[in-house]
């Protein structure tokens, strides 16, 4: 059996989606979500999969070993990231070295980096009239988008396009790809 942990910062239709693909399954299981925004929307969604639910703050996350401690007793084997913001720190980047993943909404290396995720990438790619968008699946590294690049789709951007318009194909992509690509990363662990 194969154990991931998912760490997500926002509404969590990623993770939802991570959750539904894998649920029933007997080879694999999502067996936490960690989030640092007590606000959370993938909370909720969460607790209809009943998966319990890991909150942690940014002194936690960057000064102490706890969040590693945690993934470590429930022998966590693959992290996935669905819209977690924040710079891993290295402690979990060595452990988890190419067993972390995290999808990216475009086509990285384009619109990558701190700052650039959601909203902000949507609009840089209208604002700049690109052609197209997609997503980007990565392996973490120390720097935001740069690890190396395991799956990429992309769409259509047209001139009518707004970022919301874009926000909503890109979404397609990811919920399309992200967990069939995750299946594919899980199954080559060993």
């Amino acid at each position: 059996m194969k154990r991931i942990a998912i760490f997500a910062s926002g509404s969590g239709s990623n993770a939802e989606k991570i959750c539904e693909y894998f649920e029933g399954r007997t080879d694999v299981q999502i067996n936490l979500i960690l989030t640092n925004n007590q606000q959370a929307g993938v909370i909720q969604r969460a607790r209809k999969f009943q998966i319990p639910v890991v909150l942690f703050d940014r002194k936690t996350f960057y000064e102490t070993e706890r969040v590693l401690e945690i993934l470590k007793n429930n022998q966590i084997d693959l992290i996935v990231l669905a819209g977690f913001m924040m710079l891993i720190p290295a402690s979990l980047l060595g452990t988890y070295s190419e067993k972390m993943v995290n999808i990216h909404p475009a086509l990285l290396p384009k619109y990558g980096g701190k700052g650039m995720y959601g909203h902000f990438v949507h609009e840089a790619v209208v604002t700049n009239s690109e052609k197209e968008s997609g997503i980007t699946i990565h392996f973490v590294n120390e720097n935001y988008d740069e690890g190396n690049i395991i799956f990429q789709a992309s769409c259509e951007v047209t001139e009518t396009d707004t970022p919301d318009d874009v926000a909503k194909k890109i979404q397609v992509l990811e919920h399309e790809h992200f967990p069939r690509v995750i299946d594919e990363i899980v199954s080559k662990l060993n």
